[in-house]
Parts: structure tokens; C-alpha cells; sequence
């Protein structure tokens, strides 16, 4: 029963997700940190793992979610704005930050929910 529960797609997909919520907060505080150093690269989660989750969610397959792992890269579509080569722009950062945090709550309020579900089936409460 607890099995089934926790090998659900969306579970498991909603896990990664979260996985990758916290990673990108760190690139992020780690982009912001480097605001002012010189040929600095901003970095971000990897697409090649946004893209590979999408289609593992697709095809509902537990197995390749619970496989895969957020990493971070550097971002090849940011263009330094400075002369001293930083790509990393504050305003574009703290969109991102805002954007990831929402990500963040939406993602733990649905893994909460799981839980949520499973302490009602255990104990006939709810609270």
C-alpha cells in the first residue's frame, strides 16, 4: 500500500522536481554571490534534465524519474552585458529566484498532499 503510493509518477516526479528546485536556488544564490566577478558564467539547472524528466513523466515511467539527477551547468544563452565578461544579470537573477520559490511551494505542497492522503489512510485523521 505505502509502496504504491511513493511509486506514483506524479509522486516521484513531483520529488525530482523539488530535487531540482533546491539545486536551482543554490546556482542562484551561488549567480548572485558572483555578481561582480570578473568572466564569471552564470550557471543553472541543466535543460538536458528538464527535457529527459518531461518525457519520463510522459511515459509515467517511475523507474527512469527516480533515475535521473538535477545537475548545473553553465548557461550557454547568457550574454555578458559588462566589459569585465560577468553574464550574470541582477534584475533577470532575482525574476529567477522568485519564479524558483513558487516552483519550490507548489512542488511541497503536492508532496504534502501525498502525505497528507497517507496519515488519513493510517490514523482515519486528517490533522
Amino acid at each position: 500500500m505505502i509502496d504504491a503510493l511513493f511509486n506514483q509518477p506524479n509522486y516521484a516526479g513531483a520529488k525530482k522536481m523539488l530535487d531540482a528546485a533546491v539545486l536551482r536556488q543554490k546556482a542562484i544564490a551561488n549567480n548572485l554571490a558572483h555578481l561582480e566577478s570578473p568572466n564569471y558564467r552564470r550557471v543553472d539547472l541543466s535543460p538536458a534534465f528538464e527535457s529527459e524528466l518531461r518525457h519520463a513523466l510522459e511515459g509515467r515511467d517511475v523507474a527512469r524519474i527516480n533515475g535521473l539527477r538535477p545537475t548545473l551547468e553553465s548557461d550557454a544563452t547568457a550574454v555578458a552585458s559588462t566589459r569585465d565578461g560577468n553574464t550574470v544579470k541582477l534584475e533577470d537573477e532575482l525574476v529567477r529566484m522568485n519564479q524558483n520559490t513558487l516552483t519550490h511551494a507548489v512542488e511541497s505542497q503536492l508532496i504534502t498532499g501525498s502525505l497528507v492522503k497517507l496519515r488519513l489512510a493510517i490514523t482515519g485523521r486528517s490533522a
